[in-house]
Order: C-alpha cells, then sequence, then structure tokens
C-alpha cells in the first residue's frame, strides 16, 4: 500500500470504528496484563529453557506473583514484622495463669495418663501393689504442681519467643507451599484498583484512538496501525500503573486535590490485609503449629524439657523414696527423662485448648488494621505495588506487543476495503 496525504481513502465508518478498536486493545492489554500477574499458579508451558525466578519460558508463562511467591512473601513478612507490629510485645500479652485456665483440663488428664504409663513401666509391681489413698495423693501432687509448671514454662517462652518462633519463616513457608494466599492478599487488597485498571485501558485507548483516526485520517502509512498499537498497549497499562500509586500524599493541582487510588484506600485496605493475613498466615493455630514443628522446634523442646525436668521432681513427690528403693538411682533418672519426653510428645495434642483464649490475648487482626492505618503513604504503597513493581516493565512491554499484533490486524482489515 502506498502511503498518500491528504483525505481519506477508506470508507468513514472505519474512522469511527478505530477509537472503539483502539479501546478494546486498551482494555484487552490491562485485563491480560492482570491475568498474566496472577495466573497460571504453576508454569504452563514446555520446560525446554527457563531463567530461575523468571515467569518466562521459550513456550511457557507462570504468574509473576506465583513465580516470585518467596521474594514477595518475604516483602509482606517484613512489612508486618518491622512495620506493624513486635512479635514478643504481642506474646507478651499471654497472661500465663490464663493460658493455663484454659488448658486445665487437658493438662490434668494428659498427666494422669503419663504418671500412670510411666509407674506401669518402671515399678508395675509396686505400683500395683500400691493402696489407692498414696496413688491419688501422688495424683494429688501432680495436679498441684500443674499450674506453677505450665505458668513458668508460658513466660519463659514469652522471655524467648524469638528463639522458638520465626514468625517471618512461617509466613513464607506457607505462602512458598499455598501460592494462592499471595495472590488473594494481592488480589482482595486491590480489587478496586484492578477494576480501575481494566477500565481505564479502555478509555485512555479510545482517547488515543481519536488520535490515532486523525493522523490515519491524513496519513495511512501501513506502519502507522502497529506503532500506535504498541503505543495504545503501552500507555494504557503504565498510566494505570502509575494513577494507582501516584501522587503518593495529596497534591494540589488547581482547586483539585489528587493521590494515588490506592492510597486514598488506605483504612479500607487495612482492614481487608489484616483478616486475610491473619486468616491464612497468622492464626493462633498456624503460630502454634510453627512453634511445634517448625525450623526452631528443638529450642522449644529443649525449653519445654527444663521445665518438664522440673515438674517431674514435684510429680514424684513423696514417691521419690519407694521410687530410689525400687528402681535404683539410674533407672529413676531414665523415669525422669521418660517423662519429660513423653510431656513434650503429648502437649500438643491438646494445645488447641487454649486456641481461643490466645485469639483473644494476642488480637493480631485489630492490632495489624490500626497500626497499617497509621502507616505513612510511603510504608503504605508496600504493601501493594511490590506485586507490579517487580516486573512493571514486562507487564507494560506485554501490553505494547499485544497492541501491536492488533496493529498489524488492523492492516488487513483495512486492505481488504
Amino acid at each position: 500500500m502506498v502511503a498518500t496525504i491528504g483525505v481519506g481513502n477508506y470508507e468513514w465508518w472505519l474512522y469511527i470504528l478505530m477509537p472503539f478498536m483502539s479501546g478494546i486493545v486498551g482494555w484487552g492489554t490491562n485485563v491480560l496484563a492482570l491475568e498474566m500477574t496472577f495466573r497460571p499458579i504453576e508454569y504452563f508451558g514446555v520446560q525446554w529453557f527457563r531463567i530461575k525466578e523468571q515467569p518466562w519460558g521459550l513456550f511457557g508463562w507462570q504468574g509473576i506473583i506465583p513465580t516470585k511467591v518467596r521474594k514477595m512473601a518475604s516483602i509482606c513478612a517484613e512489612l508486618m514484622t518491622t512495620k506493624l507490629f513486635d512479635i514478643k510485645e504481642i506474646f507478651g500479652r499471654l497472661e500465663p495463669e490464663k493460658f493455663y485456665e484454659s488448658m486445665e483440663d487437658g493438662l490434668m488428664i494428659m498427666i494422669d495418663e503419663i504418671l500412670n504409663d510411666v509407674a506401669n513401666e518402671y515399678m508395675p509391681k509396686a505400683w500395683n501393689y500400691m493402696p489407692d489413698s498414696v496413688k491419688n495423693e501422688a495424683v494429688l501432687t501432680a495436679h498441684r504442681a500443674c499450674p506453677e509448671f505450665l505458668t513458668a514454662f508460658i513466660a519463659d517462652m514469652q522471655a524467648n519467643i524469638h528463639q522458638v518462633l520465626d514468625i517471618k519463616e512461617m509466613c513464607v513457608t506457607a505462602c512458598v507451599n499455598n501460592k494462592k494466599i499471595v495472590n488473594r492478599i494481592f488480589q482482595e487488597c486491590g480489587e478496586k484498583e484492578f477494576i480501575f485498571i481494566r477500565r481505564s485501558g479502555f478509555y485512555f485507548g479510545f482517547l488515543f484512538g481519536c488520535v490515532q483516526a486523525a493522523l490515519w485520517l491524513i496519513y495511512d502509512g501501513d506502519w502507522l496501525l502497529p506503532v500506535c498499537g504498541f503505543i495504545v498497549g503501552w500507555f494504557t497499562n503504565y498510566l494505570a500503573l502509575k494513577i494507582i500509586f501516584r501522587p503518593l500524599r495529596p497534591t494540589g493541582i488547581g482547586p483539585f486535590k489528587v493521590q494515588g487510588i490506592f492510597l486514598r484506600r488506605q483504612h479500607e485496605v487495612s482492614e481487608v490485609f489484616s483478616r486475610i493475613t491473619c486468616v491464612e498466615l497468622l492464626g493462633t493455630e498456624q503460630i502454634w503449629d510453627a512453634i511445634l514443628t517448625g525450623p526452631n522446634r528443638k529450642k522449644f523442646q529443649m525449653l519445654l524439657r527444663n521445665h518438664s525436668l522440673i515438674f517431674t521432681e514435684k510429680l514424684i513427690g513423696g514417691l521419690r523414696p519407694l521410687a530410689l528403693t525400687v528402681m535404683g538411682t539410674e533407672k529413676f533418672a531414665l523415669m525422669k527423662e521418660d517423662i519429660a519426653t513423653k510431656v513434650i510428645l503429648k502437649l500438643p495434642d491438646i494445645i488447641g485448648m487454649s486456641y481461643d483464649y490466645t485469639t483473644e490475648a494476642l488480637d493480631l487482626e485489630n492490632t495489624i488494621r490500626t497500626t497499617m492505618q497509621k502507616l505513612s503513604p510511603e510504608e503504605f504503597e508496600g504493601v501493594l505495588h511490590p506485586a507490579f513493581e517487580e516486573d512493571e516493565m514486562t507487564l507494560i512491554m506485554v501490553g505494547g506487543f499485544l497492541g501491536m499484533m492488533v496493529g498489524i490486524i488492523q492492516i488487513f482489515i483495512f486492505m481488504i476495503q
């Protein structure tokens, strides 16, 4: 096709159609960019060539956030542990006496079982022939020792919480094992922004399409359509992302005050973020599971063992002379270790009884929400922006490439006229 300058050479409806096509291109590239940010969860394609922690392969794609879930989760965890709460202060809210009260019934049953099992294992004859009054006194002695044992242990754990719980690693591990968690955090926190991104693609694309139609009217060179398509796809993605986060603070433009869309919703987003993180990442059950089975579990078990050995001395109480006579010093020492081991193994089975009290006492959701609402705009931006900032240029260039492809299709539409 030979370029011509002057009056347009095509049907009038093609020029009217052009802004709408550009709007659709802008909308489509923005929608696809968002889809490519979050999906697919796992790499889809052929694993012939792929750079580590990059979403694209030679023939395939994985959502940007799922690809970089460890880094994204680390950013969220860093925000929480440095800006939103201090885990030592949070655990300091537990009152050891109330914690014991929440577990009292289960602890009594557990101690009864351990006492009976150990006695039958290490001195079965002496225990079976022992008068019930003596057995009952041994049980009562153990029960009287329970409050001091558990309250002292919880107080010690509070003082050493950083040794037994790595809250950041707990959050990151949970997200890596279930990539949908990070997707959910970003998608629900930025729900309204994502709606804006989709819609703004059409609006900005339509406006640019009007300019494109005017250019095409006076100059219909073939190259113009793919170039304009690239600009539409690139510009709509770029502008949408910038409007969400800029300006950081309210800025006067004439009589108007403008601020990034996301930043204006700080109070609302804080509520959503605190709710999701406390359900998916920082629930009481997840915290105790991390303490009991996480990378620092050995330190927790050592702390519990030390208190269990002290507890064992009080648990045996008046039976000590008889136990030493029946078993001897060496076997008696083994029995103490066995009691401590059984406490370590059985305590996780009853820890669930403390969940309701622990959740109420820690009050994490309310703490995160109120603290987050007080963050500066610069700090608050870090909640959602990492989802785009990490591969912002990739998303923008994808939009430009798709727009260029549509521009090429437009050439063929005009050629058949």
